[in-house]
């Protein structure tokens, strides 16, 4: 009776000898099977034919430009699989049997190498069959990188708290295939919500819910990209992923006509503030540029705090003296960011219209103490939703996402 023979599963050289049963014949499966076909055991009892062994090798021999995130797969049918050698040059490739029987390799494989796989089976008479193959890996001619950004001015901070309208933002270190990179990015929220994606340009796209994200949600980003053809000649380098929360939904309602501020928290009013904005009108910067004195309407989201920002008609064109609109560098306190072109909610304690009137060159003029208070309290990602200005906000000022209705929103 032949004794149950064990699997002997390893990394080898490509040189590994083939491990020997117990009892069994060695030699080819195709000379062992034939002989076996072909005789009788004495006293005429004839012998069952030796099924021949079949081995198959994933990814299969000549295959190129394959990607290195695909696994190694030895299957054997009609046989018992002995060894298995992976090698690329000095490096030895690792791997396990899996429960299904088959041999599947550990980790990931390196671009532009060649891999050599040796393996060898026996079938049920114990006659070996070794079976050698090799394949090539991908030789990107650009790996990619994957950035997370809060917006154009700062990152996302894994496992920080950011606010209800902070839009996951994935930055690409150059343009790829739309489509490719959005399959290889899995965004995971709790409670669970649809979104969409936007592209702004071909190196960074946002994802956004159709409604501001409930306070407590917890949102994990992973994009799977190593190993992924991401366009032309261009490759993902190494897989990416973040997380954050939002720690409360604060959303700031300011009206331009009837120049306040208020504030909710998780839907709760908690502050109303007397503010004045943009005085409107417009008037041509010293470079020939149009500029609005209008604050941008629509829903803006914080993008940085700054405790004092120097401030001045240059920043935005006017650089003479003699215009009426020119003034010079201050120390401005308490700054909240709400766009790119330089709109703060900010201490203005000049202005006496608060809540009356209409004065500034476009930012929301506040108090010191509400400033402060703003200041201290709101978060990146925070709304502030300017309402009843003729002036709205476009979707690149900033995070102008929110501006535009979820339906239109990317696709």
């Amino acid at each position: 009776m032949i004794e149950r023979r064990k699997v002997i599963i390893g990394s080898l050289g490509a040189a590994a000898t083939l491990a020997t049963v117990g009892g069994s014949a060695s030699g080819s499966a195709s000379a062992g099977t034939a002989a076996a076909a072909g005789r009788e055991e004495k006293g005429g009892a004839p012998v069952v034919p030796v099924a021949p062994v079949r081995l198959s090798v994933t990814p299969g021999s000549g295959a190129t430009a394959v990607s290195p995130a695909t696994p190694i797969v030895v299957a054997v049918q009609s046989g018992e699989l002995r060894t298995v050698a992976v090698t690329s040059g000095g490096t030895v490739v690792s791997g396990s049997v899996q429960a299904d029987g088959t041999w599947r390799s550990t980790g990931n494989l390196a671009y532009g190498k060649t891999y050599r796989v040796i393996v060898t089976a026996a079938d049920s008479s114990g006659v070996a069959t070794e079976k050698t193959s090799s394949f090539s890996t991908a030789k990107p001619q650009h790996l990619v990188e994957a950035t997370f950004r809060a917006n154009g001015m700062s990152s996302i901070k894994k496992g920080h708290a950011y606010g209800a309208g902070q839009p996951v933002i994935i930055a690409f270190s150059r343009a790829v295939n739309k489509a490719a990179a959005e399959k290889a990015i899995q965004i995971t929220t709790s409670p669970a919500v649809k979104g969409k994606f936007y592209w702004p340009d071909g190196k960074t796209v946002h994802w956004r819910p159709a409604k501001y994200w409930s306070g407590g949600t917890s949102i994990t980003v992973d994009v799977n990209m190593f190993g992924v053809r991401l366009g032309n000649g261009v490759y993902g380098g190494k897989n990416a992923s973040t997380r954050f929360t939002v720690g409360r939904q604060l959303i700031a309602i300011t009206d331009n006509k009837a120049h306040l501020t208020k504030v909710y928290i998780d839907g709760k009013l908690v502050r109303t503030m007397k503010c004045s904005l943009g005085k409107g009108g417009s008037t041509t910067g010293s470079n020939g540029e149009h500029i609005s004195y209008w604050t941008t309407g629509g829903p803006h989201v914080v993008l940085s705090k700054e405790r004092v920002h120097s401030m001045s008609s240059a920043s935005y064109g006017i650089t003479d003296p003699n215009d009426p609109n020119y003034y010079g560098a201050e120390d401005i306190e308490y700054c909240t960011r709400i766009t790119y072109s330089g709109e703060f909610l900010h201490a203005a304690p000049w202005n006496h219209s608060l809540g009356r009137a209409n004065l500034s060159h476009g930012c929301v003029n506040l108090s010191v103490s509400d400033a402060k208070w703003v200041y201290e309290n709101f978060v990146i990602g925070d709304v502030v939703d300017i309402r009843n200005s003729p002036r709205p906000l476009q979707i690149w000022n900033g995070i102008g996402d929110w501006t535009v209705p979820f339906d239109n929103y990317g696709h």
